[in-house]
């Protein structure tokens, strides 16, 4: 009997050891999303004091996901079409001026901030697209319906366990833009 017991005892502990062999699981990358309406990977902070919820998803080898939002920090860099390096003649369409560089305020408290569960909140009045110009008209003017297209955006991307995700970008549209037809996509 007291042999028997052991052989069990040796045999439970074998398949222990086998069945966790080589199965562990890791993380292998962050997803970034958010509630709101998407254009590949571009979403739009719509109205005055507007929200949108922002979402990290934590991707495991073993396919299981996990919400880590609350876990994340948020790492955000406005982006203008003003006159860069690499493009040093581009300006940006429809502006006071026709043809002005455009810049959106620095990411921080009092512009968008990101809370620490994800939701991003439109403080300050800006409309970072424009309604593009159909040049086919005589004179050219915007197209009915609109067309809209960035002319800044703020460029997001989370970072948990020294991972981070794949950037996106967010267009604020709290105010009303140049023409009648409101500030961006709704």
């Amino acid at each position: 009997m007291k042999r028997l017991s052991t052989v069990i005892l040796f045999l439970a502990a074998f398949a222990l050891l086998t069945t966790s062999c080589g199965t562990s699981d890791y993380l292998e990358s962050l997803t970034l999303s958010s509630t709101g309406t998407t254009s590949g990977g571009f979403y739009n902070l719509a109205g005055v004091d507007g929200t949108l919820q922002l979402q990290v998803l934590a991707n495991y080898h073993s396919g299981k996901t996990i919400n880590v939002t609350n876990n994340s920090t948020w790492n955000v860099s406005p982006v203008g079409c003003a006159t860069t390096a690499d493009n040093p003649t581009y300006l940006c369409p429809n502006e006071a001026g026709a043809g002005s560089p455009y810049t959106i305020p620095d990411y921080g408290p009092n512009t968008v901030p990101i809370s620490t569960t994800g939701l991003m909140t439109g403080i300050v009045a800006m409309c970072t697209w424009t309604d593009a110009i159909d040049n086919t008209l005589t004179p050219p003017a915007p197209f009915n319906p609109p067309v809209w297209e960035y002319r800044g955006y703020y460029q997001v991307t989370a970072t948990y366990r020294n991972f981070t995700s794949q950037p996106v970008g967010i267009g604020v549209g709290v105010t009303a833009s140049d023409n009648s037809a409101g500030c961006g996509p709704s």
